[in-house]
């Protein structure tokens, strides 16, 4: 009998390009091998081709591992060429397992799944994640939920990861750590918001804190605790009363769970100050307190921790109108108050300032009676009268009517300036209204006195009257009116209408003559002329006795006007 031969070496290669098409058909593709031999580094592995590969070791070990690897194994690795130019067959086990997980990979990002991995390197923007074989990048913005400062302990420990995007051609995968953290947390979430109930009281810790309130974790779920829920004083600002990583007990106010949002509060542990206030705090009764806040429309003093009444501009001060507040009182100045009114319901108490002081118009009414004298500086001038600055900062008004007899109007208050001190009567007072009215013309001689009584006969402008000449001087006349009237001057040219009347030395000292009041000086008296008179006579005497179509002349005229004015 025959004896079979056993098949060479070119036969086995033969029998190989039969079953797989050639031995060109291995490039390229995923085979099992045998490890024959670990030399150094290398493992020696023989795939069934005319010639076997080396494949460094550290190829089988994970990042930051050594490789578990004896002669015997099977294992995986992927040709790259059948034979290179020393005749070895070129393997990769990084690519057979970069293949076997890329194919993993793309089941899984279909259907949205996590992965596991391992932050092995950094490199610009982000680090470098091994997931069993391929490599992806993980963008900095998606390693936590927070920054993370320090990213080493996160290094070489499996975790798992969501793919976001992935792209086989081009070899580019991109993963998030911070998307497995936020579902995570959105189930720890919804579970413990679960658990919660609106009252409820739970401690918690301080995690962050901004101008409006607080962040607190309540063990996996914040919730914020609003300043104004902080306590029933007033809280500027949280850090007053709270510091970052503080365990706070709180309670809970109201829970959100659609948005799940919690809002939390701590005053609500305390006892509510507000609860009885209108016994503690009666209309009409005078306190102290302190200014805690100004405004434009007036200052916030607390009565008592978590209770603080509104003193409005208008009820600052009885003397200062349309002053800012801040330059009444100040922040955290000691104020004494009176309750004007009180709404526990809401929370509201009116205060007044000036209440607790003592009224100036009543105090001024009670020093100066109607009919005293008093003396003051002239603030101001206005298209009715002149105010007068008083005691206590208290103004008084002078109509221009009682300015100086005879003389009203703008005239009235020409003869005053401002910043001019002056005397004057008080003529009434009204302390509801504020109000104090003077007059400067009853202090004057030949006007009637205050309360109607008369010392004599008052001249008025454009008055005629008879004056008696007190005094001869080269520049006119000083004439009296009356007995017992107001002094006055006629100047020289006004004492009568031709040259030879305006000699002062015609006239004596005792001698009466008419003559009209044509205004005063800025010291009220009266000033007189003969020759205004004559001509204002001249006047109605053509108005009444003559035309200048009637044919009289002008000496007939007047004298029918002297004949009348003699008859009367």
């Amino acid at each position: 009998m025959a004896t079979q031969a056993q098949p060479s070496r070119d036969d086995f290669a033969a029998m190989l390009d039969d079953m797989f098409g050639g031995a060109d058909s291995f490039e390229g593709r995923v085979v099992h091998g045998t490890v024959t031999a670990i030399e150094n580094d290398l493992a020696v592995i023989d795939v069934g081709l005319k010639s076997e590969g080396r494949v460094p070791l550290r190829e089988f070990a994970a990042p930051g591992q050594k490789a578990d690897l004896k002669v015997g194994d099977e294992v995986e690795v992927y040709v790259d060429r059948v034979e290179n130019m020393h005749g070895e067959a070129m393997l990769s086990r990084d690519r057979a397992r970069r293949e076997a997980a890329w194919d993993k990979l793309e089941t899984e990002f279909a259907k949205s799944a996590r992965v596991e991995g391992v932050i092995f390197g950094r490199v610009k923007g982000g680090f470098t994640v091994d997931l069993s074989g391929a490599v992806a990048f993980l963008p900095g913005s998606q390693v936590d939920i927070r920054p993370v400062r320090d990213v080493q302990p996160l290094m070489d420990i499996p975790q798992p990861f969501q793919i976001l995007k992935m792209d086989r051609k081009r070899g580019n995968i991109v993963v998030s750590r911070r998307a497995v953290l936020e579902e995570t947390r959105a189930e720890q979430r919804s579970g413990l918001i679960q658990s919660l109930a609106e009252g409820q009281i739970i401690d918690g810790v301080v995690k962050n804190i901004t101008d409006y309130g607080a962040f607190v974790d309540l063990g996996g779920i914040d919730g914020l605790l609003h300043v104004t829920d902080l306590s029933y004083k007033r809280v500027n600002h949280p850090s007053e009363v709270l510091n970052i990583g503080d365990t706070v007990k709180v309670q809970i106010i109201r829970i959100n769970k659609d948005t799940q949002r919690i809002s939390l509060g701590m005053k609500q542990l305390e006892s509510d100050p507000w609860d009885g206030a209108g016994v503690k705090y009666p209309v009409g009764a005078k306190l102290t307190g302190r200014v805690t806040n100004i405004t434009e429309y007036g200052a916030f003093v607390e009565l008592e921790p978590g209770i603080e009444g509104l003193v409005h501009v208008s009820e600052m001060s009885w003397t200062k109108k349309n002053v800012h507040p801040g330059k009444i009182v100040s922040t955290s100045q000691e104020v004494d108050v009176m309750v004007l009114e009180v709404d526990a319901e809401k929370r509201r108490i009116s205060l007044g300032l000036k209440q607790a002081q003592n009224n100036p118009w009543e105090a001024f009414a009670a020093a100066h009676p109607i009919g005293s004298t008093v003396e003051g500086e002239v603030k101001n001038a206005t298209e009715f009268g002149l105010f007068i600055g008083l005691d206590n900062d208290v103004d008084g008004m002078v109509h221009m009517s009682d300015i100086a007899w005879g003389v009203s109007g703008e005239d009235a208050l020409a003869l005053h300036r401002k910043g001019e001190t002056v005397s004057a009567v008080v003529l009434d007072i009204d302390p509801e209204k504020e109000r104090i009215s003077l007059g400067m013309k009853q202090l004057e001689r030949g006007g009637p006195a205050v309360g109607g009584a008369s010392s004599g006969s008052g001249v008025n402008k454009n008055q005629v009257v008879t004056v008696t000449i007190l005094e001869v001087r080269d520049a006119g006349l000083e004439v009296q009116a009356g007995d017992d009237g107001a002094t006055g001057f006629i100047k020289r040219t006004d004492l009568g209408r031709d040259r030879d009347e305006q000699r002062p030395e015609r006239f004596q000292v005792g001698q009466k003559l008419d003559a009209m009041v044509t205004g005063f000086d800025r010291s009220k008296k009266p000033t007189f002329s003969v020759k205004a008179m004559q001509i204002a006579e001249e006047k109605q005497a053509v108005a009444q006795y003559g035309s200048s179509d009637s044919g009289a002349s002008l000496g007939d005229i007047l004298g029918e006007a002297l004949k009348a004015r003699t008859q009367r």
